[in-house]
């Protein structure tokens, strides 16, 4: 499986990060593309929403509490609720192909929630599947640790012949991640507590990102086989051209752009 390792330059913003997978599943249903596993640290903080909280009335509000709090907002191509994360998180896109792909759904999320349980419990942390009351995004196979705060989120897209699942682990900044996340979901009327944001660092004191990154990585080698690879420019056209599907803000230089991008 081709591996693909590190954010994009960061000017290029975490609305074209979010793209990539969206290029990437796309190409794989259209047999352009293989296996694939990519993994990097994003360089600014996120607010990814999903494509049901923009039909929420209180998505207008929602972008711009992330705005105000210096946060970019960004619609991920995964299904799911919104989610936040900063620098110091860990985001794990997986592209497979499969012929009837819907019919692996459960599997995949039971599979690789036992392979995020793994990793962290050789960290030293007490991971568990399973979702924690009030958390965000919620999920029958989040991680979790001690069965209290959530650490992994994971969510899928489903193609005819291709599937993404997307994987966030906040490794650390819960503090920053509780006040923001509870005045989006206040904003989206959608549950939320706040003592249900967790991060690895709380869990594992000892443990670097840079560890944490090189134990998945070492997982879905032993898992799958891993070969490193660039990202080539038939890949990052496909991604230019489904950005408006996830940005909700541009820089100036890229002119302005619509609120609601929610074509499919």
């Amino acid at each position: 499986m081709d591996l693909y390792r590190g954010a994009l330059d960061a000017d290029t913003g975490q609305a074209l990060e979010v793209a990539v997978a969206h290029a990437f599943v796309r190409l794989a249903g259209q047999g352009e593309s293989g296996p694939v596993l990519r993994v990097y640290r994003p360089t600014a903080p996120v607010v990814a929403f999903g494509r049901r909280d923009t039909l929420r009335p209180g998505f207008d509000a929602a972008v711009e509490i992330v705005n105000k709090a210096g946060f970019t907002p960004v619609v991920r191509a995964p299904g799911g609720r919104a989610v936040a994360y900063t620098e110091n998180s860990l985001v794990v896109d997986h592209i497979g192909t499969a012929p009837d792909s819907l019919s692996g759904k459960d599997d995949r999320f039971s599979g690789y929630a036992d392979l995020w349980g793994e990793v962290l419990r050789e960290q030293g942390v007490d991971a568990h599947t399973g979702s924690v009351p009030g958390e965000y995004c919620p999920g029958a196979y989040s991680v979790n640790a001690r069965g209290r705060v959530k650490l992994v989120g994971s969510a899928q897209r489903i193609l005819r012949r291709a599937w993404l699942f997307s994987a966030v682990a906040v490794f650390d900044g819960a503090d920053v991640l509780r006040p923001l996340l509870a005045e989006v979901y206040d904003a989206l009327e959608l549950p939320f507590d706040g003592d249900s944001v967790g991060s690895i660092r709380t869990e594992a004191p000892g443990l670097t990102l840079a560890s944490l990154e090189e134990a998945v990585l070492d997982a879905y080698d032993h898992h799958f086989g891993l070969t490193s690879a660039d990202l080539d420019e038939n890949v990052l056209a496909t991604a230019r051209q489904l950005l408006d599907d996830h940005r909700l803000q541009r820089s100036p230089a890229e002119g302005p752009s619509p609120t609601h991008p929610c074509r499919q």
